[in-house]
This record gives C-alpha cells, sequence and structure tokens, in this order.
C-alpha cells in the first residue's frame, strides 16, 4: 500500500515563503514522476508543478512559475515544493501524487494514481 503524507503547510504573509515536502511510504517512488495539485475553497483541483523520476525534468503552472521550485530526493522517497513570493491567490490546499508510468509531466490529475492528504497554504494579504 503506498502512502503519500504532505508537511510544511501553514500561514504566511503575502510575499512570504513555504517548503511542502511530500514523503512515500510502501514503495520507492525511484523511476515515477511526481506532481503537486492544488484545490482552492469552491474551485476545481489544479495543476502546480511535476517532476521526472530523475529530476532532470520539471514543469510549471504558468501561476507559479518562477515563484515555485519542485524537487526531490529518491534516497529519502521525497519530494519537495519550494514556495517563495506567495500570494493571497495561492491559498489552497496542497497535494501531491504519483504519476502514471508514461504520464510523467502531465497536467492532468486523472495521470496520478496516488494522492497524499494534501496540506493546507493560507496566505494573508
Amino acid at each position: 500500500q503506498v502512502q503519500l503524507v504532505e508537511s510544511g503547510g501553514g500561514l504566511v504573509q503575502a510575499g512570504g515563503s513555504l517548503r511542502l515536502s511530500c514523503a512515500a511510504s510502501g514503495r520507492t517512488f525511484s523511476g515515477y514522476g511526481m506532481g503537486w495539485f492544488r484545490q482552492a475553497p469552491g474551485k476545481e483541483r489544479e495543476f502546480v508543478a511535476a517532476i521526472t523520476w530523475s529530476g532532470r525534468s520539471t514543469y510549471y503552472a504558468d501561476s507559479v512559475k518562477g515563484r515555485f521550485t519542485i524537487s526531490r530526493d529518491n534516497a529519502k522517497n521525497t519530494v519537495y515544493l519550494q514556495m517563495n513570493n506567495l500570494k493571497p491567490e495561492d491559498t489552497a490546499v496542497y497535494y501531491c501524487a504519483i504519476a502514471s508510468p508514461l504520464r510523467v509531466g502531465s497536467r492532468i490529475e486523472f495521470d496520478y494514481d496516488y494522492w497524499g492528504q494534501g496540506t493546507q497554504v493560507t496566505v494573508s494579504s
């Protein structure tokens, strides 16, 4: 059974930074792409960032490009999302997920097989 556990969320002022972590257990995720998604109240879940298993290629939503950085440490079975210059519109529950094979880098949530429970990020103005 695969488990993904996100952490690092919290309340931060606009312009601040947070670093989210997603730890996987039950299997190694080396060899699989990973992604971060978010869901704001009353909105659909949306793509934020994705990374290949090697970490060499990354993908970002236009809304976070230049502010967020996705990375991974396969030895620790952990993927990270460094979020800088946060804005109130970044407020959401953030989820990490493991991509289906051959769907690495996808921006579509249905291309991801396993999901964490989410961590809340709140950015105050």
